[in-house]
């Protein structure tokens, strides 16, 4: 959430921000409104209060005094009691109709964020490692992981529908590795480790940024909880309501979770294998810092480099795209994504999202520190995925796939899995 004052003194800024985000500009025009009559409805409900503590005053003092208090005086203050509650309802329903318009205000993108539409927008900022040679037909994931009885979709579908699966045997042993990996290298760099829960409360979403935006993309329960697509949100959401330190700042979490995501807009996408699922398992790193933006986009590069780091060590090529306006979500100033080399498919594709928010998740989360002057501040927060399965898992499979159809397990999770080779 933006602050009001903010929008205020910018909302041209805003308006250029909704439109490069492929939202509608109207609502900064709703906020400004709202804004306007909420503080016009304020300064004559505080005058009327005012003039009622004064009427009361004259009234008691003339008590005080054995007098009987004028008629004018008893006929002014129903009056003004009358106009207050007017007045009062309304004043309620004008702020709470402009806390829902804010919600729907997207954070303004970083000045050296690229203005597009939609991923033609996107910038490569760099590529990484050499891309594998093979002197034998290349297989996707899915067929080399059936033949090697490392998945199983079939059963998976009649069981849970489109996009279910099953992991066996050396698939889930290997997804196991990868994900114990990740959560050992983040613990390496001093990032607390936490399971979180994939249930979450509706104001956890509203106050990451992914409601009211992205609702229909997850699965909501009978009791209103909702299951997250990211243990971002439970790590974000971990202080709300809190007043920090500074110097406990910054804090860095890493969570490991199960994921579900609905997938709405994707029929037709990646109908095989194990790209695009409902649920998956994913191990993301979350820091906390103070309110500087210098030292947010600091982080935000440490972050993306643990990122690399993992895929460095797995010998996975990889690019580092800067995501243009038009790709990024509503809530984020400014987001990288990583994509890992699909041998089968020929192409990069997105297994790292790094983003930061300022503090664009914590007004709405109200979770603010003290600062060392004393005053009050909102925290700002950044994420990023350090390993999500089974995507990445198949990147793994594709990239190490050897001419006899076993899949050659990388150095880094040998110790893990505790053999060279997955073969029948």
């Amino acid at each position: 959430m933006l602050d009001i004052g903010y929008i205020r003194e910018n909302a041209a800024v805003v308006e250029q921000a909704c439109k490069n985000k492929q939202l509608d500009p109207a609502v900064v025009k709703t906020v400004l409104k709202l804004d306007e009559d909420r503080r016009g409805l304020i300064a004559k409900v505080q005058e009327l209060r005012q003039q009622s503590n004064t009427n009361a005053d004259e009234v008691k003092q003339a008590v005080r005094s054995g007098k009987k208090p004028s008629q004018e005086a008893l006929t002014k203050g129903k009056k003004i009691k009358t106009q207050l509650k007017e007045l009062e309802p309304q004043l309620k329903e004008v702020e709470e109709k402009l806390n829902m318009a804010l919600l729907l205000v997207p954070n303004v993108p970083a000045e050296d964020v690229p203005v597009g539409k939609d991923e033609t927008g996107n910038k490569v900022i760099r590529t990484e490692g050499k891309l594998p040679k093979f002197d034998f037909p290349i297989k996707p994931h899915h067929e080399l992981m059936e033949a090697l009885a490392m998945l199983d979709t079939k059963r998976a579908v009649k069981i849970s529908g489109f996009r279910a699966y099953f992991l066996k045997n050396d698939g889930l042993l290997l997804e196991r590795a990868l994900m114990a990996y990740a959560l050992d290298l983040m613990v390496k760099h001093g990032f607390t480790p936490v399971g979180t829960p994939v249930l979450a409360k509706r104001e956890a979403l509203v106050g990451t940024g992914y409601f009211p935006w992205g609702e229909e993309d997850h699965y909501i329960t009978q009791d209103d909880l909702i299951l997250t697509g990211t243990s971002e949100v439970a790590l974000t959401a971990y202080h709300m309501g809190e007043t920090l330190a500074e110097k406990d700042l910054p804090i860095k979490l890493t969570g490991i979770s199960t994921c579900f995501r609905r997938e709405v807009g994707s029929y037709g996408k990646d109908t095989q294998g194990v790209i695009r699922v409902h649920q998956f398992n994913k191990v993301e790193q979350m820091v906390y810092t103070v309110a500087d933006e210098k030292v947010t986009r600091e982080w935000h590069e440490k972050m993306v480099g643990y990122s690399e780091e993992l895929l460095k060590s797995l010998d996975l090529p990889y690019q580092v795209v800067l995501m243009c306006t038009g790709d990024m979500g509503a809530g984020q100033r400014k987001k990288y994504d990583l994509e890992t080399w699909f041998p089968a498919q020929n192409k990069y594709r997105e297994t790292h999202s790094a983003s930061y928010f300022n503090d664009f998740q914590t007004r709405r989360l109200n979770i603010r520190y003290q600062a060392a002057d004393g005053s009050l501040k909102y925290v700002y927060t950044l994420n990023n995925t350090v390993g999500a399965s089974p995507r990445l898992l198949a990147a793994i499979v594709e990239n190490y796939q050897q001419a006899d159809g076993s899949i050659a397990v990388p150095k880094t999770l040998q110790s893990y899995l505790g053999k060279e080779k997955i073969s029948l």
